[in-house]
């Protein structure tokens, strides 16, 4: 592979296992996440494991919560970012760490859609970068609008999407991540 394409692989932390979330759509994403970063791997590409660390001592991303989901093992040439707010780009050296490498495409995976992946993604456009979410390496969960209605995960899933697609970021389907990273 000639192209360097790095992926970020954020907040796929126990923390999201607890009850207290809800709902979540997607429940194939650690599955298929495992899957991609196995073949990550295998084309010797870098990948960024973003974790969020709380300084709140009541929240979930405290203790074993903060710990990353069992089958994520940082391998020692691949980086691990933490954050303590949405976005991977603040009060991190994670945008010092692209530049410096000249990585101007970044493939978005992680939790949750709505959150840490759509400020992250944003933040990242906003910065000059060319981000790419994959769609089904995202999920989220149910939430309730201001009046109290509630919404479905897929449905916020889709809406955070639709606010990333063509205007901050390409977003694509895995089929057509692992196409895009072949063709390389």
């Amino acid at each position: 592979m000639e192209k360097t394409i790095p992926l970020m692989v954020i907040d796929m932390q126990k923390a999201f296992d607890d009850s207290s979330w809800g709902v979540r759509n997607n429940p194939n994403l650690e599955k298929e996440m495992e899957k991609v970063i196995r073949f990550w791997r295998e084309k010797d590409q870098p990948i960024f494991f973003v974790k969020h660390v709380s300084d709140k001592e009541d929240s979930l991303f405290q203790g074993k919560g903060k710990e990353f989901m069992d089958f994520i093992s940082p391998q020692q040439k691949e980086y691990v970012i933490e954050k303590k707010v949405n976005s991977a780009f603040i009060e991190t050296n994670l945008e010092e760490h692209l530049k410096e490498q000249g990585w101007n495409e970044i493939i978005i995976t992680g939790l949750t859609t709505n959150h840490c992946v759509e400020t992250t993604t944003r933040m990242a456009s906003n910065l000059g970068f060319s981000p790419i979410v994959v769609s089904d390496l995202t999920a989220t969960f149910n939430r309730k609008s201001i009046n109290g209605e509630e919404y479905s995960a897929e449905l916020v899933h889709e809406m955070s999407l639709a606010n990333l697609k063509d205007e901050f970021a390409k977003v694509i389907h895995s089929n057509e991540l692992l196409k895009i990273v072949k063709d390389v």
